[in-house]
């Protein structure tokens, strides 16, 4: 007679243990690429919807726990790891909010042209901020995100915020003031690339009041409502349709400049 085979009970496959020690350390690597995700232009906009989101920075974390030097499990569950959470966060947000900040500078321009031409009431909800803007602020925004996709600037960005597993193994203690450093530095170059964006074009726009307020002042005949403005509109159209391909050359120096505060900012992190 043949003997029984017997088998165990249940379906082969990790022990629940080693699946829950697993999930914790694949959360915690996701922490820093999340808050990244939530905070960068481009993946971070109102336009994209949370699930997205969420969907991202969990495909993105797949090839970090083949890399990167996670704490233990015994580290994780101890109260310093609070600090070590916090960290993370704090990190990855510093790294998107700084591409962030340099994204403001079409912004900044956009409101400054469309008020000296007047368009400052023709604004409307920015779908990628969510706040009310005036519309060339939402025109250059957009083209600038465009530009960055375009030129592959947000594939750039997520290699330098993997790279980082390597070079700031998650739960490693860093310096904040590197970081404070890098936002007050960030928000400087958000003005000064914001003023070459909008200078040419309130630099004329400028002339032209001077001369509508010089023609109305000598001919009071002449409204400014209905001389000034009409001409003012057409001129501020005509100047960002000549003035787009050198548009277009500045916000290229400001993606690069962009990605090169990031990848600073990682190098000045990791070396402490």
């Amino acid at each position: 007679m043949n003997d029984l085979i017997t088998y165990d009970a249940g379906i082969p496959s990790m022990a629940l243990t080693e699946v829950l020690d697993f999930s914790l350390q694949y959360l915690f690597a996701m922490l820093r690429v999340g808050a990244f995700v939530i905070a960068a232009p481009v993946f971070g906009a109102k336009f994209v919807p949370l699930q997205v989101r969420i969907m991202m920075a969990v495909g993105l974390t797949i090839p970090v726990m083949s890399y990167a030097q996670l704490p233990s499990v015994e580290a994780l569950t101890s109260p310093s790891a609070i600090g070590m959470i916090l960290g993370e966060i704090v990190l990855g947000l510093s790294a998107g909010l700084l591409l962030t900040i340099f994204f403001s500078a079409a912004v900044v321009a956009g409101d400054r042209i469309a008020t000296t031409a007047g368009l400052g009431f023709a604004a409307q909800v920015d779908p990628a901020t969510g706040s009310t803007a005036p519309v060339i602020s939402q025109l250059l925004s957009l083209g600038l995100m465009v530009l960055f996709v375009a030129s592959d600037g947000h594939l750039v960005a997520l290699r330098i915020m993997l790279d980082s597993y390597i070079y700031i193994p998650p739960g490693t203690a860093f310096d904040f003031e590197l970081l404070m450093q890098a936002g007050i530095a960030a928000g400087g170059e958000m003005f000064l690339y914001g003023a070459k964006l909008m200078m040419p074009v309130v630099a004329v726009l400028l002339l032209v009041n001077m001369g509508i307020g010089v023609i109305t002042r000598s001919a009071p005949q002449l409204n400014i409502f209905s001389f000034g403005f009409p001409l003012t509109l057409g001129v501020t159209m005509v100047l960002l349709y000549l003035g787009a391909p050198i548009m277009g050359m500045a916000m290229d120096k400001l993606l690069d400049a962009s990605i090169d505060a990031l990848m600073q900012l990682m190098t000045e992190v990791a070396n402490g």
